[in-house]
């Protein structure tokens, strides 16, 4: 769909007409499996859900047209059982003995797959402080097929410049894809399509459902072509969303603007607070001047979004005590939901990457603000860093 709105009406219209059989104003929940035929092999473009489903479809649609670079230039989306699933099929596009690039800071998952996981089927895997173009060009290989770029990162909220980092990389070779998570900044402060990429992936877990109520993942392509082919490993795969988690990414789109704003306003004030607390040691969030890649961020995102880090002066003991004493905060895995979260990667969410180059941390502790009133946010963090 071409993107012929502004981005906050395509939030709620792209892909999401009323429907042609009842006139309903919501995308309904087609919660079937398979389709009447009018004859062998004469559909009405639905013949099992696995290859496609009207409310998934619609998803797809409406997220191709948030990322999409520009109204002559639409993009294409597809949709997920999980960001991990999409980032698996995405992998498929590359063969045994081919190399991947990545950051040096990456979501655990994601390391896992790459380093547990993929590698034993031949794909060769290399990270990169992604933060530096120069060094992500010299560490391009001949074999070289696919860069992978994660920014924000997660947990150490390092920036990359996408723009610049796949200049270097298409001067190098053509064929070398580049691919960004934007899970961190969602569609609404980044679009990396329009600064030379070639595939977006998201955890739509994540911001773009927004509620903490669904798992899902997406990839946005750029090209036809590799549309094509994605879509068939999608299908081939299997790797695909129910309709019910569907309609849920779609209904928890249509508030992404406003979310966002919420998110930002509330993490930059909860930044400004812990930077002068005395317990804290550093505080990372793209937001602040101090931040060493500030200004490619203001440069890249509408806002800075509402994921920080924080590293307190006691480290490890200091982190734990610190994230059992919150009662605003939840203490929970994922991010990017309506209420507060907060936890120590090292021990959860970033288990995986221990021991390796990766490793996060001990005493670093990470925060997902929610959209609640910031004097209570704020108070629920004196309180818990008090019993420090």
């Amino acid at each position: 769909m071409q993107k012929i709105f502004h981005f906050e009406t395509n939030l709620i219209h792209a892909g999401q007409a009323p429907d042609s059989a009842t006139g309903a104003v919501i995308t309904p929940i087609y919660q079937t499996s398979t389709y009447a035929q009018e004859a062998v092999g004469v559909t009405k473009g639905f013949d099992y859900s696995r290859s496609d489903n009207p409310t998934r479809q619609a998803l797809e649609h409406c997220l191709a047209a948030l990322e999409s670079p520009d109204q002559n230039h639409p993009a294409y989306g597809l949709a997920f059982s999980s960001g991990l699933a999409a980032t698996d099929t995405l992998l498929r596009l590359i063969k045994p003995g081919e190399h991947v690039l990545a950051s040096n800071d990456v979501y655990g998952g994601t390391f896992r797959l790459f380093d547990k996981v993929l590698k034993d089927y031949g794909i060769q895997f290399s990270f990169v402080d992604i933060t530096d173009p120069n060094l992500v060009a010299a560490a391009l290989r001949p074999e070289t097929r696919l860069v992978w770029i994660e920014t924000p990162t997660n947990p150490l909220l390092k920036i990359a410049d996408i723009a610049e980092i796949s200049k270097r990389v298409k001067a190098h070779s053509p064929q070398i894809l580049v691919a960004v998570d934007n899970t961190f900044a969602s569609p609404y402060l980044q679009q990396p399509l329009g600064l030379g990429a070639d595939f977006v992936v998201h955890s739509t877990t994540k911001y773009l459902g927004g509620h903490s109520d669904v798992v899902g993942g997406a990839i946005i392509i750029k090209d036809k072509a590799h549309y094509e082919k994605l879509k068939f490993l999608q299908n081939a795969i299997g790797a695909v969303p129910g309709p019910q988690d569907s309609w849920l990414t779609l209904r928890g789109i249509k508030t992404l603007a406003l979310r966002m704003e919420r998110h930002s306003a509330n993490a930059a004030e909860v930044a400004k607070y812990l930077v002068n607390h005395p317990a804290v040691e550093r505080v990372i969030y793209p937001g602040l001047e101090s931040h060493p890649g500030h200004l490619v961020a203001k440069k890249h995102m509408k806002l800075f979004g509402g994921m920080l880090s924080v590293i307190l002066k006691g480290g490890a003991p200091a982190a734990k005590k610190l994230v059992e004493a919150t009662k605003l905060f939840t203490l929970a895995e994922s991010l990017g939901g309506v209420e507060s979260l907060i936890e120590v990667p090292a021990l959860m969410t970033h288990a995986s990457v221990a021991g390796s180059a990766l490793e996060v941390p001990a005493g670093l502790v990470r925060l997902s603000v929610g959209i609640e009133n910031i004097e209570d946010l704020i108070q629920d963090l004196d309180q818990a860093l008090a019993t420090l």
